[in-house]
């Protein structure tokens, strides 16, 4: 059995952390709406990813695929997504 490529890594790692992610804030919060752009541009990054991987753009897609991840990572940071207590996927405040 072959090891995944890096692209192959990323991608199911930011498959598994958007499953993990939920918004935080109430729903008519400020932060809300924060929280729901943070994930639309998480979706978009990794569809744009796979968007690339299947046309054999590999360097875009693992660019887009860490931007996707870079969303959610950066949401969690923040306190606007939930990624629980999974420090394998997100960087946890403390």
């Amino acid at each position: 059995m072959t090891e995944p490529t890096l692209l192959e890594k990323y991608l199911r790692l930011t498959h598994e952390a958007l499953e993990r992610v939920a918004a935080t804030p109430p729903e008519r919060s400020f932060l809300r709406g924060a929280s729901d752009d943070f994930l639309a541009m998480a979706r978009a990054y990794l569809s744009d990813a796979e968007h690339f991987s299947a046309s054999g753009d590999t360097e875009r897609a693992l660019a887009a695929a860490s931007y996707a991840h870079g969303w959610l990572d950066a949401g969690v940071r923040l306190g606007i997504l939930d990624g629980g207590e999974d420090d394998q996927r997100f960087t946890l405040f403390r």
